[in-house]
């Protein structure tokens, strides 16, 4: 299902570039803009979305002497779901917060930040690698991908077409100069809810998985409680923006200042993923909430 998702969202977002090249620069030469734009833009998200996140999040490769423990948790999860070993980083980021990324299982990686080994013990660490491992078994990296480039490409074409004529000229323009600043303002929003969807729906799929891979939803509920508290007081550098927020377990963004955050966060409220990770500790029969226990203080 999440490969179909992806390919519908490929084809999607190629037919809308064409769709606005059409109706912002008019004629056969608007359709070769917009198809050049969205194949382009298809095939950056297709190729170079892992590096991106890597490069905004400041993460480093580490080897497996380096950090034993992370290796031996994401072989032991990697082996029970029949997963190729993913390329592991750590970030310097002082908050919280972990992410995967990657094409598929076979260009996967994941990465987890000194903030979040700080406060985590190893039951909890072992349930944040479940989840984000569970966005790369579920194929929904490139999904999340896709729909935060939406937004952006969006905007990009309706402004260049702005600035380059799209709307100086009704004549030569069937929308209209009026149609082109409703686009200008619309056209972003619209692709931001389809984002919001996507990405939401994406958080909570991958708590189950990661949930029933470890075996341990009231670890993963601890470490959300954890990561969700302090990154409010610690931000995440100003290299992580919007486009990469989706990618966290966590949105990064918490600690900005920032109006109407809970209206256009990437991420459901962590209050409604706990609690549907207490229905799953119930249904495994798992008492709810886990005594705490010592972080691993890395």
């Amino acid at each position: 299902m999440n490969r179909v998702k992806t390919w519908v969202l490929i084809a999607a977002l190629g037919g809308l570039f064409v769709l606005l090249g059409e109706l912002l620069f008019h004629g056969t030469g608007g359709l070769a803009i917009g198809l050049l734009f969205g194949f382009g833009f298809n095939l950056a998200m297709y190729w170079f979305s892992d590096r991106i996140a890597i490069k905004t999040s400041r993460s480093k490769p580490v080897t497996e002497s380096e950090a034993p423990q992370l290796y031996r948790i994401v072989r032991e999860l990697t082996n029970a779901k029949g997963m190729p070993m993913p390329r592991i980083y750590i970030s310097a980021m002082a908050q919280p917060n972990a992410f995967a990324t990657g094409r598929n299982p076979e260009h996967a990686a994941v990465a987890v930040t000194q903030g979040l080994l700080q406060i985590v013990d190893e039951r909890e660490l072992r349930a944040v690698l479940s989840h984000e491992l569970s966005h790369v078994y579920n194929h929904d990296i490139l999904i999340g991908s896709i729909a935060a480039g939406i937004a952006m490409s969006i905007t990009f074409l309706v402004r260049f077409a702005f600035f380059f004529g799209g709307g100086r000229d009704s004549r030569s323009n069937p929308i209209g100069p009026f149609a082109m600043v409703a686009a200008w303002i619309l056209a972003p929003l619209a692709a931001m809810v389809i984002q919001l969807a996507v990405t939401r729906s994406r958080e909570y799929q991958a708590d189950e998985s990661g949930a029933y891979l470890s075996h341990d939803p009231e670890a993963l509920a601890s470490a959300l409680r954890k990561i969700e508290a302090v990154s409010r007081r610690v931000p995440a550098p100003a290299s992580v923006g919007p486009a990469e927020a989706h990618l966290f377990i966590v949105n990064p963004l918490t600690g900005r200042n920032v109006q109407f955050r809970s209206l256009f966060s990437t991420h459901p409220p962590t209050e409604a993923r706990i609690a549907r990770l207490e229905h799953i500790a119930s249904e495994l029969g798992r008492p709810f909430p886990a005594a705490p226990s010592q972080p691993l203080g890395n």
